[in-house]
């Protein structure tokens, strides 16, 4: 995988006879909304085998690629683990029509989002989320890769994906947290002969000892079209579009038929144990269960039961470890659902000071609950209720993991792209019974595997050496030298096509209106789904916290839930989960927010809790003194993630300790300890008023509607007079090298950074170009040098995280530890270059309409309409701002660019953050001319 960064259509839910919000019955979402949805698909199949699945949706000018192939792991040759991931980056390399990079570059350009791959046990897919009018070019793009990827594959290709591939297991599973304790679950689940006894990504050992012809059989035996289906969701026309991949993919040849793996998984009949260390600070347990395959009978039981275990705060294991006797961090249940035999997982992260052995003891407690008396009826139900809400929303976004990737789900397992139907009829059937019979015969002591993370030195295995890239001339020649595809060359295709006229598009404004008492309703209709997001926004975040009281606005936005004057926090997270919703508070450098996400049919009820905790927090001292202990638990796991104690550095090195927005929001363990309820409450109070807050509301609510529940719900808020923050001038470090000992890390956490400018400047249309071209696009110079071309890293990304004040700049990745020194060295050539020269025309052309053409995708999802309505809110800007901001980005001219650049950016103020084994890298990072170091403990403050 790329690391990334209306009116009811006929395709979607005909729920019919909804009840109005204002009027919502309090009981259950599945009685209320008896109509089970049906989605509004075409199936077709070519005749090389292609299966064709469309569906159209003209809610935006959008419109979602997705393809899946039927292979993964389940399909690998022993010795070869990870084959299938490593595959899937290969499908990136050059095709013999499209140049490498040129896709990404292509794609990007014209605005596509959510445009990456991914590997899983059973299948490997494919996708993008292009405006409409450029269909035919990510079609181009596809087939070219299914059709002719063979014709031009080399050993160069190979030897930089396996560099990039190597990058991303030392980021996503040894410098991650628990990342090895994982992969030994999975090793002590299945023998070394079962195809899903590896993690997907596989060993370095196998990484590295794939060879070219591996990869040229694996493309010939399972890359065929008779192999794969294409899902094209949104804005089409189905008749075109059909024709157009009967165009693209049509002329393909068939592949051998490939075989359904038929693999016998051998049951546990004996407990195992293992125990792993890493570079952790708190244990943590892990259970894991062999359990019946997907869509089979008690799959849907199992994960029923994983809700009523570990479904949030509602759950048995979250009140029992982490509300009543505080010896969890955190804890999490899961059925994963695959095809050869499926997994039932439980984990929970220690409190500092307790063991796995008091963990492992008070879960199979409630295992044992669950097994002998079983669920209530109520926590099925409330169980249910969730997951389907869960599944909804699920489908809400066209493109990435949403509604175009779940039909391709259903094709492959059941041969049912409309099988959401009966996934949710087979889902309401489950009952207490049920739950109570799957957990009998499946989550046995006897049956499972027990592993357990404790603190240590992690055993990474051996390493293997990247072998250096030959120069002779005759290796040149073998490289440069054409091989015979399996598909005819047909000319038309040498050239992209040409995009259709570009779509016109109004993105979602809002329409506002305040209620006496100062409170100010933003209001967006969008009835596609029977779905509602809500955001009480508040204007104070971090940046009001006082002076020595880092933190206080997060766990002020903690506490809201709690407890009220009239709720317990187990009672707000049962209605909550009774009612199929979800509730969430945060806080962030400008804001605080209490999110709400809900069933039409539910909103009303749900609005009840989300303004009851809002107006009403209790501050109880025991929920206090709970979430007092559960920020220091996270405090200390913040302390294992690398790339978060980088953020935590740069933000103390740029702001200063004396500034609000020098520290994360968990603030430090000083702040946390000392903080009082009477600071809690009177955070509170200064802030959390009606002329200092917004309710931001989008979905299938009317405006009616909507006007009668805010004035029902927040109408006698009391007015009051906010207080402002004032977050005085940054006082940060004066070095420009910052560095944090991770001893025996392999990789380095790195940030270059400074502070640029505030959300409200005129440059930011600018400055959002100039972004993209430097860093902010996958295809952009900064990721395409340091992972494309040097295979330093998995991925090196930009942005600006702009703020009422000047925010920081931020350029962040993490790069093999022998070239930290190197990639700053890269990083810093490819900022002076965007500073020196103006982007040559096509460049600028491509940032320019990424920016542009990628905005509908931000207004997707009721939640992504509520954030992007939240930001002119908060940042004082004006409700039709995102209907003006297109135009401001066409106008961005390169003069425009390199003079933001070369304002904004001056290397001699850039901040070096590299959280990393300093003994190696301190070396590389002194002869680059920053300055003497500053060193940060494991916390990224000055100790």
């Amino acid at each position: 995988m790329k690391p990334r960064l209306p009116c009811l259509f006929p395709l979607l839910l005909a729920l019919a006879g909804l009840p109005a919000a204002a009027q919502a019955p309090q009981g259950s979402p599945a009685a209320a909304d008896a109509t089970l949805p049906r989605i509004a698909f075409d199936k077709t199949v070519l005749p090389n085998g292609l299966e064709v699945i469309l569906v159209e949706d003209h809610r935006l000018p959008i419109v979602a690629v997705n393809i899946w192939y039927h292979v993964g792991p389940a399909n690998e040759a022993p010795g070869l683990t990870g084959f299938a991931h490593l595959f899937e980056h290969m499908m990136f390399a050059a095709t013999r029509h499209i140049p490498r990079g040129e896709a990404d570059r292509l794609l990007e350009g014209a605005g596509a989002t959510d445009s990456n791959g991914s590997t899983d046990y059973d299948r490997t897919n494919y996708f993008d989320t292009v405006p409409s009018n450029q269909l035919e070019l990510a079609l181009w793009v596809h087939a070219d890769r299914m059709g002719y990827l063979l014709d031009v594959l080399d050993q160069t290709a190979l030897t930089n994906q396996q560099d990039v591939v190597r990058n991303e297991r030392r980021q996503s599973v040894e410098n991650r947290p628990y990342g090895i304790v994982e992969e030994a679950m999975n090793h002590a689940l299945f023998p070394q002969t079962h195809p899903y006894y590896a993690s997907v990504i596989g060993s370095h050992a196998d990484i590295q000892n794939a060879k070219l012809k591996d990869v040229r059989d694996f493309f010939k035996r399972y890359y065929g079209p008779n192999n794969a289906s294409i899902v094209i969701a949104g804005d089409i026309d189905k008749a075109r579009a059909h024709a157009l991949v009967a165009k693209y993919f049509g002329s393909f040849r068939r592949s051998a038929p490939v075989a359904i793996p038929k693999v016998a998984t051998p049951p546990i009949t004996r407990e195992r144990r293992i125990t792993v260390a890493d570079r952790i600070e708190l244990p943590r347990v892990y259970m894991a269960w062999l359990t019946p395959p997907v869509y089979q009978p008690g799959d849907a039981e199992l994960a029923v039961a994983g809700q009523i275990l570990a479904g949030g705060k509602a759950g048995r294991l979250y009140k029992s470890l982490v509300y009543e006797r505080q010896i969890a961090q955190d804890v999490a249940a899961s059925q994963n659902s695959y095809a050869l035999t499926s997994t039932f997982m439980i984990d929970a992260t220690a409190r500092p000071g307790i063991d796995g052995a008091q963990l492992e003891g008070a879960i199979d407690a409630e295992l044992k609950a669950l097994r002998d008396v079983g669920p209530s009826d109520a926590e099925v139900e409330r169980a249910r209720n969730t997951i389907e809400t869960a599944m909804l929303t699920s489908i809400e976004k066209l493109g990435g993991a949403g509604l175009a990737n779940q039909l391709n789900q259903y094709n492959q397992y059941t041969g049912d792209p409309g099988y959401l139907t009966r996934d949710l009829e087979r889902l309401r059937r489950v009952s207490a019974a049920d739950v109570r019979r799957v957990a009998q015969a499946w989550l046995q002591p006897n049956a499972r595997v027990v592993v357990t993370g404790v603190p240590g030195t992690p055993d990474f295995g051996p390493d293997v050496p990247t072998p250096k890239p030959s120069t002779k001339p005759a290796a040149k020649a073998a490289r440069a030298k054409a091989v015979a595809g399996i598909n005819r060359d047909e000319a038309w295709r040498r050239s992209p096509p040409k995009a259709g006229p570009a779509p016109a598009f109004t993105l979602p404004g809002g329409e506002a209106f305040k209620l006496p008492n100062g409170l100010t309703v933003i209001h967006h209709y969008n009835p596609a789904l029977p779905l509602v997001a809500a955001e009480l926004v508040v204007k104070s975040g971090s940046d009001a916290n006082p002076d020595g009281h880092p933190g206080l606005a997060g766990f002020t936005a903690q506490l809201l839930q709690e407890g009220t004057a009239t709720r317990s926090a187990p009672r707000i997270a049962d209605e909550i989960a009774q009612l199929g919703a979800f509730l969430g508070s945060d806080s962030t450098a400008d804001a605080s927010t209490v999110s709400l996400l809900s069933l039409r049919s539910t909103f009303g009820a749900a609005l009840d809790v989300m303004a009851d905790v809002v107006q009403h927090p209790a501050f109880p001292t025991a929920e206090v003194e709970r979430q007092r202990a559960a920020r220091l638990g996270e405090l200390t796991r913040q302390r294992d993630d690398p790339a978060r104690v980088a953020a935590v550095a740069a933000a103390g090195a740029l702001y200063g300790p004396r500034h609000p927005y020098g520290y994360g929001q968990l603030g430090t363990e000083p702040a946390i300890r000392a903080t009082t309820r009477d600071e809690l409450a009177g955070f509170w109070r200064r802030h959390y008023v009606p002329s200092n807050a917004a309710l931001i509301v989008s979905g299938a609510v009317t405006r009616d509607e909507l006007q009668a529940l805010a004035t029902a719900r927040f109408g006698a808020w009391p007015r009051a007079a906010a207080t402002a923050p004032d977050t005085g001038q940054p006082g940060g470090s004066k070095a420009r090298l910052v560095v944090v000992d991770k001893p025996g890390a392999p990789q380095t956490a790195l940030r270059v950074t400074l502070l640029a400018t505030s959300r409200k400047t005129p440059d930011y249309p600018a400055l959002q170009v100039m972004n993209a071209a430097l860093g902010g696009l996958f295809s952009s110079r900064i990721n395409l040098n340091l992972r494309e071309d040097k295979g330093y890293s998995y991925g090196v990304f930009s942005g600006l995280r702009y703020s009422r004040t000047p925010g920081p700049f931020t350029i962040a990745g993490s790069v093999r530890t022998d070239v930290t020194g190197a990639s700053v060295a890269e990083i810093f050539k490819e900022v002076r270059g965007v500073r020196e020269q103006p982007l040559p025309a096509a460049e600028l052309a491509g940032a320019r309409d990424s920016q542009v053409y990628s905005l509908p995708g931000q207004f997707e999802t009721n939640s992504g309409i509520g954030a992007s309505l939240a930001e002119t809110y908060v940042f004082d800007l004006p409700l039709d701002y995102w209907r003006s901001l297109p135009d401001q980005l066409r106008r961005v001219t390169a003069a425009q660019v390199q003079a933001v650049a070369d304002k904004y950016l001056p290397p001699e103020r850039m901040k070096v953050i590299a959280v990393g084994d300093r003994a190696k890298i301190l070396p590389q990072l002194q002869p680059l001319g920053l300055g003497q170091p500053e060193l940060r403990d494991a916390d990224g403050q000055l100790p």
